[in-house]
């Protein structure tokens, strides 16, 4: 069965989120005499075991922007920067994250005219979130917020709390970005949401001020989160790589690299014309794009200037002196559409699935990794052995979309569910590149999971490494989500080519070799993580034109958060200590909240 998860708007019974959890919980193992040591290859560093846990939507800010970090250490939130105050209330810069009303007719711009600020936000809606009544002004929020970042968990709990979904998709994170002003988020929502899929006639997009709220760590929200930044390490300064959602970029995460539309063996075609973006505005609307959703639109080719939307991008990157990276004739994936092929192999019906990816050849870590003999695995909620659940997301595996992987028996394999990381780590089997998107209801996306659900995820997995002594001495455990899902934050963007980067995002590292309570500074994204395991696997960059091929930033002597000779993302390696050790036997296991 195909389950493609273009659209969130599906509820998920109780019964199925608490027999999730009881698998995640239930598994964890006795630690195992461990047996791989990465495949043939010795390592650059002393990690010889990558466990890199990706959950969803969710930006540095909406979790960290109530952060107090350690004595000596720095961090740039909406707590340091006078935004908020720690009990979440307006600080006194709150106006500096004052978001704007725009006018946008006629032809699509990045940087609209603006008509001025709201005087307060349009109360959130809710969206799909779980439990509540589906695209209404959301009851638990005040109708007249203050124009700025809110604490969410000022109005709900924060343990089990689904709000609002934040529209998440390419051209919209491009406005919100407004050339480095951040103050769209709340116009964007409001103007066009989630896509007019080619519907000429407004809607409600049922967004209002959702994209605004944040948990507040020195409230007591997101401990885990918490728990991890003061014990081991941290970055302020790691991004998304592609401005959009899901799909896009978590192929990102396997192949540092943009899908687009062709004949399943690398050459580029053109897409039926209702799938190609066209984010103009329809006559008489204010930002109401003609061609644009999970049904109207979704691919961009950004080689030629002359298409829907291209050239305000192209002409802003110019100004910066930056390539915008597109290949002639290739319309680029820009937001989510499923993968050609079903969890268990076999091709998807095109007939009954019309936006579906064509098969993707793109360079990836998956052969990358196995061509030098290198273990790896990517471990999916629901994945079930091919027979797919509801707890299984068809776009979280880039390798999903990869034809030469997929119809590769020997590669394929190498597909598992999390229940089988459990068993791969009871038996000492774990390889050395693990990947691990969590059932569908504990990744952490605003309302079909929460927050503090992927927090325990997180902490049954983590635990289950550091209680394996043996293991953990060899092991980085990194946490990070796909991307920031339309959520506001504060944090400087570097665009690096025409796809991103984005909003900023959680990157932990859980491990021996770092320092507790570090905060690194270094500007990262996504590319970053594949950089790290290249350099220490020694398997040399994915391709030509992947951003993997990027230097390592020097920050610039004036902002230590924006490269100098950008564009330029990390290796991650700044975030370790390997001078310094930390007796595994003092790890302290993770302190989970709920659980």
């Amino acid at each position: 069965m195909f389950f493609g998860r273009r659209n969130r708007r599906q509820k998920k019974s109780t019964m199925v989120l608490s027999a999730a959890l009881a698998t995640v919980v239930g598994l964890a193992p006795m630690a195992p005499a461990y047996a791989d040591k990465g495949g043939v290859h010795d390592t650059a560093t002393p990690i010889q075991h990558v466990i890199i846990i990706v959950g969803e939507n969710r930006t540095f800010d909406n979790v960290f922007g109530g952060y107090q970090p350690k004595k000596g250490q720095s961090v740039m939130n909406l707590l340091s920067e006078g935004v908020i105050n720690a009990d979440g209330t307006a600080g006194p810069n709150f106006g500096n994250a004052q978001q704007q009303q725009a006018n946008d007719t006629g032809t699509y711009s990045i940087n609209p005219t603006k008509t001025g600020p709201y005087l307060t936000l349009p109360q959130p809606d809710t969206t799909y979130a779980f439990g509540q009544t589906p695209n209404i002004p959301d009851p638990r929020f005040p109708a007249n917020l203050p124009n700025g970042p809110f604490q969410i968990s000022k109005y709900t709990a924060y343990q089990g709390a689904f709000t609002g979904d934040p529209v998440h998709r390419f051209f919209q994170m491009w406005q919100d970005y407004d050339e480095g002003k951040l103050d769209l988020f709340t116009w964007v929502g409001e103007t066009i949401g989630t896509g007019s899929n080619g519907n000429p006639v407004p809607f409600n997009t049922h967004q209002g001020g959702v994209s605004m709220g944040f948990f507040n760590m020195s409230q007591g929200d997101a401990p885990v989160f918490k728990f991890i930044a003061d014990n081991y390490a941290m970055s302020d300064n790691y991004h998304q790589a592609i401005m959009g959602g899901t799909g896009a970029n978590f192929i990102f995460l396997g192949t540092a690299d943009e899908a687009f539309y062709g004949d399943g063996n690398g050459n580029p075609l053109t897409p039926p014309v209702n799938q190609i973006e066209n984010p103009d505005p329809v006559a008489s609307t204010n930002n109401w794009y003609t061609q644009d959703g999970y049904s109207g639109g979704s691919y961009v080719n950004c080689a030629d200037s002359g298409q829907h939307g291209v050239a305000p991008i192209k002409s802003y990157l110019s100004t910066l002196g930056v390539r915008p990276n597109c290949d002639s004739g290739h319309y680029y994936l820009v937001n989510n559409y499923g993968p050609a092929y079903q969890a268990n192999g076999q091709p998807v019906d095109t007939t009954l699935h019309p936006f579906t990816l064509p098969p993707q050849t793109l360079p990836n870590l998956a052969q990358a990794l196995s061509g030098v003999g290198v273990s790896w695995r990517y471990y999916e909620g629901g994945y079930n052995g091919g027979n797919a659940t509801s707890a299984w997301c068809s776009i979280c595996n880039p390798f999903q979309f990869i034809g030469p992987v997929v119809n590769n028996p020997n590669l394929h394999k190498n597909f598992a569910d999390v229940s089988d990381f459990y068993q791969d780590l009871a038996k000492g089997n774990l390889p050395a590149v693990s990947w691990i998107r969590p059932y569908e209801n504990y990744a952490g996306h605003p309302a079909d999971s929460t927050l503090d659900w992927y927090e325990n995820f997180i902490a049954a997995i983590a635990n289950a490494v550091i209680n394996n002594r043996e293991l953990f001495e060899s092991t980085a455990i990194l946490v990070t989500t796909d991307e920031g899902g339309g959520y506001y934050d504060s944090g400087y963007i570097q665009p690096v080519d025409f796809f991103g980067d984005g909003t900023r995002i959680p990157l932990m590292i859980i491990s021996p070799y770092v320092k507790a309570g570090n905060i690194d500074h270094t500007y990262y994204d996504h590319g970053s993580i594949i950089k790290f395991i290249e350099e220490n696997w020694g398997i040399g960059t994915l391709s030509g034109r992947s951003r993997d091929n990027l230097p390592n930033p020097i920050a610039s002597p004036s902002n230590a958060y924006m490269p100098a000779n950008g564009p330029a993302i990390g290796d991650l390696m700044n975030m370790f200590d390997f001078k310094h050790k930390r007796n595994v036997k003092d790890a302290p296991l993770i302190i989970a909240g709920g659980i």
